[in-house]
This record gives structure tokens, sequence and C-alpha cells, in this order.
């Protein structure tokens, strides 16, 4: 089932957390956070809607990492019901695109249901102050992906949120598959 993001609350103050990475390492939103804010992104590996952008983050996620933006994605399923989301599959995605950023295992889900995340992908743009100012979506594209001159509205926004601290009023919800949240 196809879900929407809210729209962004400005303001919020992103949640503190320590989850582990496909490399075994511990991090938190202190060691994620770069000096010009931070991008969390909820995706995971079975999703449709994320495997039609996934080539796309990767190239958003250097370029804004390039700007001093931390980056990180998190998944938050249940791999017991989708082992294509299992840790051993997250490890060989990360590995085989060759992510700039680290992948975290939200393993008992509490990360995703402090975020209010909703969906894969649900992205979260956060100012210096770990204040969030985008809630939006990567661009145009859904299932499928969009032109290659789409505009790149999460590295748009992004930009601004690290020049000014703010993001910009206007938002287009992010699409993707529900969380697969455990019974």
């Amino acid at each position: 089932m196809a879900l929407n993001t809210p729209v962004c609350d400005f303001g919020w103050q992103a949640p503190d957390f320590e989850l582990e990475d496909t490399h075994g390492s511990r991090q938190t939103l202190a060691s994620l956070r770069g000096p010009n804010g931070l991008l969390l992104m909820f995706i995971c590996n079975h999703c449709p809607y994320v495997k039609a952008i996934i080539d796309r983050i990767c190239r958003d996620a250097r370029e804004l990492q390039a700007q001093g933006i931390g980056v990180a994605a998190i998944m938050s399923n249940d791999p017991a019901e989708y082992p294509e989301d299992s840790v051993e599959n997250m490890q060989r995605v990360a590995r085989d695109l060759n992510f700039s950023f680290p992948y975290l295992h939200d393993s008992t889900q509490g990360v995703a249901r402090r975020y209010g995340a909703v969906c894969t992908p649900d992205f979260f743009g956060f100012n210096r102050d770990l204040q969030l100012q985008y809630r939006g979506r990567l661009d145009a594209s859904g299932r499928m992906p969009a032109p290659p001159d789409a505009r790149r509205e999460l590295v748009e926004a992004m930009r601004l949120v690290a020049e000014t601290g703010c993001g910009p009023h206007e938002q287009t919800a992010s699409m993707g598959c529900s969380i697969k949240w455990r019974d």
C-alpha cells in the first residue's frame, strides 16, 4: 500500500538514537550530523519506490556530504516478514551500490516510531541545530524513475537548509511503501 509522508513540522527537534550500521559500528545522531545539517532517510531493500531512486539517492548523498551535510539511511522493516530487508542483504546492497553513508538497522523499530516514519522512502532534512526543515520527496519519481532532467527537490531543499538554516515552505510529500511494522 502506497503512503504519503505528512507535511513538514518545521523546527521539530531530532530525537537522539544509537543504531548499528552494516559495518558493525554504532552510530548516533551526534556522530552522523554534519556541520551544515543532517539528512536521515528511512529506506529498505525491497520497496519498488526505493529501487526506482536508489541510484539518485547515492548520487545526491555524495553531493550533500560534500556540502557538509551528514547523511544516513535507516532500515526499520521487519526482516522476518521481508527477508530481502535482512541485515545480510542490507550489507550486500550497501556494498554493491557503494553507499557513501551509513546504512543503519533499526531492529526494534523504535527510531522509526520516534521519528514518525511512515513509508520508504521517508526523508527527514535537519538544519545544523537538528531542527526539521524538510519532509518532502527526492524528486518526481514514483514506482518508476522520473526523467533524468527532473527537478532535484531534495538537493535544492538541503542546499537551502545548509545556507540559511531554513527549508522551503513549499514541499511535496514523499510517497512509498508503508513501514513493515511487527505485530
